[in-house]
Protein backbone atom coordinates (compact mmCIF):
# COMPACT_ATOMS: atom_id res chain seq x y z
CA UNK A 1 0.00 0.00 0.00
CA UNK A 2 1.11 3.51 -0.69
CA UNK A 3 0.76 6.39 1.78
CA UNK A 4 -2.59 7.44 0.31
CA UNK A 5 -4.78 4.39 -0.04
CA UNK A 6 -7.94 6.06 -1.30
CA UNK A 7 -9.77 9.35 -1.63
CA UNK A 8 -13.41 9.15 -2.73
CA UNK A 9 -16.85 10.62 -2.24
CA UNK A 10 -19.86 9.06 -0.54
CA UNK A 11 -23.51 9.89 -0.36
CA UNK A 12 -25.89 8.22 2.08
CA UNK A 13 -29.24 8.02 0.26
CA UNK A 14 -32.16 9.87 1.82
CA UNK A 15 -34.12 6.60 1.93
CA UNK A 16 -31.38 4.59 3.70
CA UNK A 17 -33.08 2.24 6.22
CA UNK A 18 -30.81 3.50 9.03
CA UNK A 19 -32.81 6.75 9.12
CA UNK A 20 -35.96 4.96 10.31
CA UNK A 21 -36.08 5.74 14.01
CA UNK A 22 -32.66 7.44 14.06
CA UNK A 23 -33.96 10.07 15.03
CA UNK A 24 -37.59 10.99 14.32
CA UNK A 25 -37.87 14.61 13.22
CA UNK A 26 -34.09 15.01 12.83
CA UNK A 27 -32.61 12.01 11.04
CA UNK A 28 -28.84 11.48 11.25
CA UNK A 29 -26.54 8.86 9.80
CA UNK A 30 -25.56 6.39 12.54
CA UNK A 31 -21.83 6.13 13.19
CA UNK A 32 -21.90 2.43 12.34
CA UNK A 33 -23.02 3.31 8.80
CA UNK A 34 -20.05 5.68 8.42
CA UNK A 35 -17.71 2.96 9.73
CA UNK A 36 -19.21 0.42 7.33
CA UNK A 37 -18.64 2.77 4.39
CA UNK A 38 -15.03 3.39 5.43
CA UNK A 39 -14.38 -0.34 5.89
CA UNK A 40 -15.98 -1.18 2.52
CA UNK A 41 -13.70 1.37 0.84
CA UNK A 42 -10.66 -0.06 2.64
CA UNK A 43 -11.57 -3.60 1.60
CA UNK A 44 -11.97 -2.50 -2.01
CA UNK A 45 -8.73 -0.50 -2.07
CA UNK A 46 -6.66 -3.29 -0.52
CA UNK A 47 -8.44 -6.40 -1.89
CA UNK A 48 -8.87 -7.70 1.65
CA UNK A 49 -11.80 -9.06 3.66
CA UNK A 50 -13.58 -7.18 6.43
CA UNK A 51 -12.36 -9.84 8.87
CA UNK A 52 -8.76 -8.81 8.06
CA UNK A 53 -9.31 -5.49 9.88
CA UNK A 54 -10.45 -4.22 13.26
CA UNK A 55 -11.52 -0.73 14.30
CA UNK A 56 -8.70 0.56 16.45
CA UNK A 57 -10.33 3.93 17.15
CA UNK A 58 -13.29 5.94 15.94
CA UNK A 59 -14.49 9.45 16.71
CA UNK A 60 -17.71 11.04 15.47
CA UNK A 61 -17.46 14.81 15.66
CA UNK A 62 -20.44 16.15 13.74
CA UNK A 63 -23.83 14.77 12.68
CA UNK A 64 -24.57 13.86 9.07
CA UNK A 65 -28.04 14.26 7.62
CA UNK A 66 -29.76 12.42 4.77
CA UNK A 67 -28.32 13.03 1.31
CA UNK A 68 -25.12 14.67 2.55
CA UNK A 69 -22.17 14.44 0.14
CA UNK A 70 -19.15 13.23 2.03
CA UNK A 71 -15.48 12.81 1.23
CA UNK A 72 -13.59 9.82 2.57
CA UNK A 73 -9.84 9.50 2.72
CA UNK A 74 -7.81 6.51 3.78
CA UNK A 75 -4.10 6.90 4.50
CA UNK A 76 -1.60 4.33 5.62
CA UNK A 77 0.04 5.51 8.85
CA UNK A 78 2.40 2.53 8.93
CA UNK A 79 2.16 -1.03 7.64
CA UNK A 80 -1.03 -2.61 8.96
CA UNK A 81 -2.56 0.64 10.22
CA UNK A 82 -4.82 2.87 8.11
CA UNK A 83 -6.34 6.19 9.18
CA UNK A 84 -9.73 7.22 7.85
CA UNK A 85 -11.31 10.64 7.76
CA UNK A 86 -14.81 11.51 6.59
CA UNK A 87 -15.67 15.14 5.87
CA UNK A 88 -18.73 17.08 4.77
CA UNK A 89 -17.16 19.99 2.92
CA UNK A 90 -14.70 21.57 5.35
CA UNK A 91 -16.38 19.97 8.38
CA UNK A 92 -14.87 16.76 9.81
CA UNK A 93 -17.62 14.30 10.73
CA UNK A 94 -15.69 11.14 11.62
CA UNK A 95 -12.14 9.86 11.90
CA UNK A 96 -10.24 6.93 13.30
CA UNK A 97 -7.99 4.02 12.47
CA UNK A 98 -8.25 0.47 11.24
CA UNK A 99 -5.58 -2.05 12.20
CA UNK A 100 -4.80 -5.24 10.35
CA UNK A 101 -5.61 -8.37 12.33
CA UNK A 102 -2.73 -10.75 12.84
CA UNK A 103 -3.11 -13.92 10.78
CA UNK A 104 -4.61 -16.80 12.75
CA UNK A 105 -2.04 -19.30 13.94
CA UNK A 106 -2.42 -22.86 12.78
CA UNK A 107 -2.99 -25.44 15.50
CA UNK A 108 0.09 -27.57 16.06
Amino acid sequence: MSAVVLATTLEVPRDHPAFEGHFPGRPIVPGVVLLAEALAALRSATATAASDWRVDSAKFTSPVGPGARLSLSLKEERPGRVRFEIRSGERAVASGTFAARAPARAAS
